[in-house]
């Protein structure tokens, strides 16, 4: 929301003045003789006290008309984790089947209360959490690999098997005998211009892509994995890679194609209605309407409209390319300024 406390204001100017990075993600600044905003640690010029309106959200400072800071890059440094945070997810990873401590983050220099808010705040759970959530997505691993239930509880920590059957469980969905069946989803979060994303990918391509702020994004998670009949675990492979790559350069202006492969689960409809998205080209838009006649049902106009709602794979299925018959933008799950600035982004880079 657009901030009008003064003292906070006040507070927050001075912070920008100074930098103060405790401060990134907290507000972002639009500064109103740029028409762009900018997080705390800003290289630029600081504008005047006047000259500035604060918002605590990003998407909010979008909608207000202003465009990204180029210096500082707010949409993807206010989400990127401190260096704090990092080492402290290295450590998880470097001893994914041991429980790091505030104690031990201590030693290394790290604040558990840092890493416990930039947790909640970004991944909507603990940092404890986070940790059960990597230890028993490589005990998954280990045993789709083969190895024993027993040997892989205590290995992973666990002083007993129905704890560790218990926590399986709950995460997984199913017991470890009974999840052996289920296929693996990896998922992977990085940051755009545009916000943080999740791309989720099996060994037979990208299955999702979405903004981290989507709306109902936990449930498109849990109807992908019914769809395939997978578990999502943290990880990557090379789909997740390409896909950071790709997603990375039609950012950077250089890439106006895509060559992901896709896994679409859905209706003969809704991938007929996919398939004609594909093929609206960069930086041209079509009607809900014209999609329609496209697919020779000129009478499923709304059909098609819930087809294009329910896509999972942002951008690279360009939904964004479709807008309303008299030329106005409509529904877009990534929000409509974010559909804007995706239709800019790509006219700028054909007028090049």
């Amino acid at each position: 929301m657009l901030v009008t406390d003064k003292k906070t204001i006040e507070s927050y100017y001075h912070a920008l003045v100074n930098r103060e990075s405790d401060h990134v993600g907290i507000f972002y600044v639009g500064v109103k003789t740029t028409s762009v905003f900018c997080i705390a640690t800003c290289r630029a010029r600081k504008p005047k006290f006047e000259n500035v309106e604060f918002y605590t959200q990003f998407k909010e400072a979008l909608e207000a008309g202003y465009r990204p800071c180029k210096v500082c890059k707010p949409t993807e440094n206010a989400n990127e984790a401190p260096e704090s945070v990092l080492h402290a997810m290295k450590m998880v990873r470097d001893n994914p089947k041991e429980k790091v401590s505030d104690c031990q983050l201590r030693e290394a220099g790290i604040g558990p209360e840092l890493v416990r808010r930039w947790f909640n705040k970004h991944y909507g759970m603990t940092f404890q959490a986070y940790q059960r959530m990597y230890r028993i997505n490589n005990a998954f691993k280990e045993l789709k690999d083969g190895k024993k239930t027993t040997d892989t509880a205590f290995d992973t920590g666990y002083d007993s098997l129905s704890g560790f059957g218990y926590t399986y469980k709950k995460l997984i969905g199913k017991s470890p005998t009974n999840s052996m069946n289920n296929n693996v989803i990896l998922i992977s979060r990085f940051t755009t211009p545009l916000g943080p994303m999740f791309v989720c990918a099996t060994d037979d391509g990208v299955c999702l892509l979405e903004f981290g702020d989507r709306k109902n994004l936990e449930a498109e998670f849990k109807d992908i994995q019914k769809r395939l009949n997978a578990t999502i675990v943290t990880g990557d492979n090379d789909f997740v890679k390409q896909a950071k790559k790709e997603v990375s350069e039609y950012f950077d202006g250089t890439r106006t194609e895509f060559t992901l492969p896709l896994i679409t689960p859905g209706t003969d409809f809704q991938n007929e209605v996919w398939q004609c998205l594909q093929g609206i080209p960069y930086g041209e838009t079509r009607s809900y309407q014209q999609q329609a006649e496209i697919i020779e049902r000129p009478k499923a106009v709304r059909a098609v409209a819930s087809a294009n709602g329910n896509n999972r794979i942002a951008i690279v299925i360009p939904c964004h390319r479709v807008i309303g018959k008299d030329g106005s933008l409509t529904g877009y799950a990534g929000g409509l300024e974010r559909k804007r600035w995706l239709l800019e982004h790509e006219k700028k880079r054909l007028e090049k």
